[in-house]
């Protein structure tokens, strides 16, 4: 470090010394402060009186403070002597009866808060509350309530709430108000208060398509039926799959209730397991949308589902009877449990037999079903292959274990086209009728064990298949055409957006 006054030094550039010292200090005239500071560098205008106690520079601290408190004194206006000022008259009559109902203060001294002005002369006691000369109210009709009951219990009258309910029969053609149906009611003057309210007017939905009134006439109440307009196209609904079918269809707009029988109709023809998130389901619900607003939305009409292994298309249909769902074939819904594996010749039942290769008598446990050499076979339900090999006589074996305690074994198979380990779903391939093992041709043991023991096939539910044809397949087939026309929301949404999009841009 370099004081102010080191020595400067000379680079040797000839042109000057260069201080690396400290900056030389800039002269300030002092102020009258720093002179007084400096004349008295111990004088201290407001001492501490807690430190030093009789000192001579305590008694200095103490005697300002007392000239300090005498200054304060003698510049006060004083205790007794008053600040004049303006203040306001005293309110008197009404003013005074108006600012006291509007003060806060205790009721019992007569105030209250409020836009209230206090009672004149021009105030005279009614003798009686008078009543509104119309009511507006609301009723709802309940689970087994009778609709006169409902009108009284609303302060209607006895013989008007029995004429309405006798007209509202009239309008419906005898048929009962739901439960839960809000009633709208208009109750005009009365004459005496002991008397009930005339009914002046009633108003409900009595269906989604109807609405019933009456109204008040010079001869009595009137019944007015008032049709509302609805339109019954269908609404459709697609979308992608994604990480799952049900919160997307939801997401897309569909009900609870269609989505469930979207999802069971889907699965009887095809393993929810073999959905994938880049599939593309199609939804058509029945809707029914009122020109007053309100859409109903009904039953599901049509399942289809765009999948990589082959499209599923589901069109609900009643064919005489309860709806089932048919492919676009005209091909319903297979029912029951199991399918048989093959369609053949049955050569050997269920139950004790003599055997053809070894001339003995011996139980005989499922069916023995003959068909050509290398006709696929099919597994008769959904599971899981539990063995698929060489089996002593049955030769090429196939053991498939499925839901229920049940499992079904396939003998004297010639090729096998599943493994152990593998899920197949019902009606599929499973291999190829064969000869192998003892056996004397091609054909199948097919044997069914229902919690270890053999049980007869032939007692077991099987499928049934039904098929649409003549005009009934050409009126599904017309059904099926139409719905598939219709576009989905999301489309009719662009649609409706579009044209403003178009003034937005000539704007």
């Amino acid at each position: 470090m370099f004081l102010r006054n080191d020595i400067a030094f000379d680079h040797g550039s000839g042109t000057g010394a260069v201080s690396f010292g400290r900056l030389p200090d800039v002269h300030v005239r002092p102020t009258i402060g720093d002179r007084l500071r400096e004349r008295f560098p111990d004088f201290e205008i407001a001492p501490d009186l807690g430190s030093h106690i009789g000192s001579r520079h305590w008694w200095r601290g103490a005697a300002t403070c007392a000239g300090l408190c005498a200054l304060t004194v003698m510049l006060s206006p004083g205790i007794s002597r008053p600040i004049l000022a303006e203040s306001a008259p005293p309110l008197t009559g009404a003013e005074w009866d108006a600012a006291r109902s509007q003060s806060i203060s205790s009721i019992a001294l007569g105030a209250s808060t409020g836009d209230h002005r206090g009672a004149t002369d021009l105030v005279r006691p009614l003798a009686d509350t008078p009543e509104r000369p119309i009511i507006q109210a609301t009723a709802v009709v309940g689970h087994g309530d009778d609709f006169a009951t409902m009108l009284q219990r609303s302060g209607v009258g006895k013989q008007d709430a029995l004429n309405a309910a006798s007209l509202i029969d009239g309008a419906l053609d005898n048929a009962s108000v739901a439960p839960g149906t809000r009633v709208a009611l208009t109750l005009g003057r009365r004459a005496d208060k002991s008397q009930p309210r005339p009914l002046e007017k009633l108003a409900f939905r009595a269906r989604f398509d109807l609405r019933v009134e009456l109204d008040r006439a010079a001869n009595g109440l009137v019944a007015n039926r008032i049709p509302i307009a609805i339109d019954h196209t269908p609404l459709r609904i697609t979308g992608t799959v994604g990480s799952s079918l049900y919160r997307s269809a939801r997401a897309a707009g569909a009900p609870a209730r269609a989505v469930e029988a979207y999802i069971k109709a889907i699965a009887s023809r095809l393993s929810m397991s073999r959905v994938d998130a880049d599939d593309r389901f199609d939804l058509v619900i029945e809707r029914a949308r009122a020109e007053t607003g309100e859409v109903q939305l009904g039953d599901l009409l049509y399942a289809g589902l765009d999948h990589s292994a082959g499209d599923v298309d589901l069109l609900r249909w009643t064919d005489g009877g309860k709806p089932a769902w048919y492919d676009r074939k005209g091909v319903g819904e297979t029912k029951g449990m199991m399918v048989m594996p093959v369609n053949g010749r049955i050569t050997s039942t269920f139950g004790m037999r003599m055997h053809p290769l070894l001339h003995y008598k011996r139980m005989h446990k499922g069916l023995d079903i003959a068909a050509p050499y290398g006709t696929p076979l099919h597994a008769a339900a959904a599971g899981t292959v539990i063995f698929a090999g060489r089996a002593g006589g049955y030769g090429n074996m196939i053991k498939i274990r499925h839901s229920g305690g049940y499992v079904t074994l396939y003998g004297h198979m010639s090729k096998f086209a599943v493994r152990a380990g593998q899920h197949v779903d019902r009606g599929q391939r499973i291999g190829n009728i064969g000869s192998t093992g003892i056996s004397t041709g091609p054909h199948v043991h097919y044997e069914v064990q229902k919690d270890g023991r053999a049980v007869n096939p032939r007692g077991v539910s099987y499928a049934s298949t039904e098929r649409l044809g003549g005009s009934e397949l050409r009126q599904f087939k017309a059904k099926l055409s139409r719905l598939l026309s219709l576009p989905s929301a999301s489309q009719v949404e662009q649609a409706a957006a579009k044209p403003q999009q178009i003034a937005a841009t000539e704007d």
